[in-house]
C-alpha cells in the first residue's frame, strides 16, 4: 500500500496550532472530510473519538495514527498534520505527539484497515524519515515525503 492512494495534497498541513488532543482531532477531522464530501465532520470527529475511547492511537516519538471505520465512503481516506507545537496525546511513551497521520476506511473494510494502518505505522518508525517529515518546509514538500 502507498501512501499516495490515500492522500492528497488538500489534506496535508504544516504547522497547525492546536492545544489538546481534542483539538488535534479536530484538526485531523477537517481535512479528512475534505476527501470524505459524503459524510460530515462532526460524524469523522465522533468516529476518531470513539477509537481513542478504546486506547491511545500514540504510536510513541511523537506520531499518532487516529483512526475510524465510518459508512458512506467507498475508498480509504488518509490526512496528515504536522503540528506546530507537540501535545500531549496520552501516548504509551509519555511523549507529545506532533506529526498526527489520520485514516478513514469503509465501514467493514476490516483488512484494508488493518493493511493501511500497518503501512502508515511501519512509515512512521523511521526515525529518519520522521526527521524529515519534521523538517519539510512546506505542504507541497511534506506532501511529496509522504507519498513517494
Amino acid at each position: 500500500m502507498k501512501l499516495a492512494e490515500i492522500l492528497s495534497g488538500g489534506r496535508v498541513a504544516v504547522g497547525a496550532t492546536v492545544t489538546s488532543k481534542k483539538r488535534a482531532l479536530e484538526e485531523i477531522a477537517k481535512l479528512l472530510a475534505q476527501g470524505a464530501p459524503s459524510v460530515s465532520q462532526a460524524d469523522i470527529l465522533s468516529s476518531l473519538a470513539s477509537r481513542e475511547k478504546l486506547g491511545s492511537t500514540g504510536l510513541g516519538h511523537g506520531v499518532a495514527i487516529p483512526h475510524g471505520r465510518i459508512g458512506g465512503i467507498s475508498t480509504s481516506v488518509g490526512a496528515f498534520v504536522r503540528l506546530k507545537h507537540p501535545v500531549d496525546y496520552e501516548t504509551h511513551d509519555g511523549q507529545p505527539v506532533d506529526l498526527i497521520f489520520g485514516l478513514l476506511v469503509p465501514q467493514h473494510a476490516t483488512g484494508e484497515h488493518l493493511q493501511h494502518l500497518a503501512a502508515i505505522a511501519e512509515k512512521f518508525s523511521d526515525d529518519a524519515f520522521c526527521s524529515q517529515v519534521r523538517e519539510a518546509r512546506d505542504d507541497a514538500a511534506l506532501l511529496g515525503l509522504l507519498t513517494h
